[in-house]
């Protein structure tokens, strides 16, 4: 199910298929350049999402948390953007801590998914996608899509529930 909810976008997804299938929604409307900071408890699904988009990107390696190495470079197969995820989980601070990770070099010609970045990387870009992940019972979780800038001015974030 999808309804709007003020500037953002809601949606109802139901297991891990799901939320990958999502993330593959996504990744589709992603290009270089594009920031995404993901927020959301302990196994609400944002590395679940985030396998998804970097199926869609077509990119190297396989998608798992970098919650340990902080982030993770997945290099495209072919002619798209790398895909970069970073687990900001660790990280106490703001930007300057996350300048460490050279992110600014890397956003331009990268997909940037950023996993606890709400507060720490926003100064990144000001085009980028909020995406909410909140667990509704143990299957059932609840996405908000809040798009910030131009970048996603137009750009449908709605639909049918993904795998529905």
């Amino acid at each position: 199910m999808t309804t709007s909810a003020g500037e953002g976008t809601r949606i109802t997804v139901h297991g891990p298929e799901r939320m990958t299938a999502l993330g593959r929604r996504l990744g589709a409307l992603l290009r270089a350049g594009d920031l995404l900071v993901l927020s959301g408890d302990l196994g609400a699904g944002k590395t679940t999402l985030t396998r998804g988009i970097g199926e869609a990107l077509g990119v190297r390696g396989a998608v798992t948390s970098p919650t340990f190495v902080i982030a993770r470079v997945h290099p495209p197969l072919g002619d798209g953007p790398a895909l970069v995820h970073v687990d900001a989980y660790r990280l106490g601070g703001g930007l300057e801590e996350m300048e460490d990770l050279d992110l600014d070099v890397s956003l331009p010609e990268s997909v940037i998914v950023v996993e606890w970045g709400e507060g720490k990387v926003e100064e990144l870009s000001g085009d980028r996608l909020h995406i909410a992940i909140a667990q509704d019972g143990e299957d059932a979780r609840t996405v908000t899509l809040t798009p910030v800038g131009e970048r996603w001015a137009g750009v449908g974030l709605t639909g049918p529930e993904p795998g529905a």
